[in-house]
């Protein structure tokens, strides 16, 4: 009998929490308690879920770096994919409920507004991510030209910082720290980049 694999709770405990808050704001809507403003609830919601967990993805492997855990590596496709899932959610709700699938209003949001227009590219950037996820894309694109890709995660995700900060343009003190912690992030994996240089420099060089 082949053995379980550890932590097999790991990947559902995730999902579940992940979907919590969609589930809370389903029976918040079932419910009529959403608020006076149900559209900009929903909207800053699904917006603010999509950031936490996109930055919660892109955590994993610095996570891993740091501590030697393995475990964050088995959510990270996961957590990006529910990322993205809050990230479309967010349009969708724009465009069917706010815009009234008004495509003429929805082309001037994103010419004429610096915030919708960032926004939008975020989730352009997202979508090919998304689609690549699967390891039969890993194998077809192969390896170094598929994490070359996902690289774009960290300009998709900055992008989702700055439509958070132009959003809110009074306080932004809550977008600064997911800048601040999307920093730390790159910085420790731009260092890890930096050490793999070396090491391969010291190699080539005994």
């Amino acid at each position: 009998m082949a053995s379980s694999p550890p932590l097999p709770w790991l990947k559902p405990a995730f999902l579940v929490g992940g979907l919590s808050p969609l589930a809370l704001m389903l029976l918040d809507f079932a419910r009529g308690t959403l608020g006076a403003n149900p559209i900009e609830r929903v909207l800053n919601q699904t917006g603010m879920l999509a950031l936490i967990v996109l930055v919660a993805s892109l955590a994993c492997t610095p996570l891993k770096l740091v501590t030697g855990w393995t475990w964050p590596m088995r959510v990270r496709k996961l957590l990006g994919l529910l990322g993205f899932g809050y990230a479309l959610l967010h349009f969708l709700v724009y465009v069917g409920v706010d815009q009234g699938l008004r495509v003429g209003a929805l082309l001037e949001d994103i010419t004429k507004r610096p915030f919708i227009t960032v926004g939008f590219l975020a989730l352009v950037l997202l979508v090919p991510l998304a689609v690549t996820s699967t390891q039969r894309m890993v194998r077809r694109l192969g390896f170094p030209r598929w994490q070359r890709l996902h690289r774009l995660a960290y300009v998709a995700v900055s992008l989702g910082v700055v439509h958070f900060v132009w959003r809110v343009k009074q306080d932004v003190t809550e977008p600064l720290v997911y800048g601040g912690v999307l920093a730390l992030l790159f910085a420790i994996r731009l260092a890890e980049a930096v050490r793999k240089r070396r090491a391969r420099a010291a190699l080539s060089a005994t």
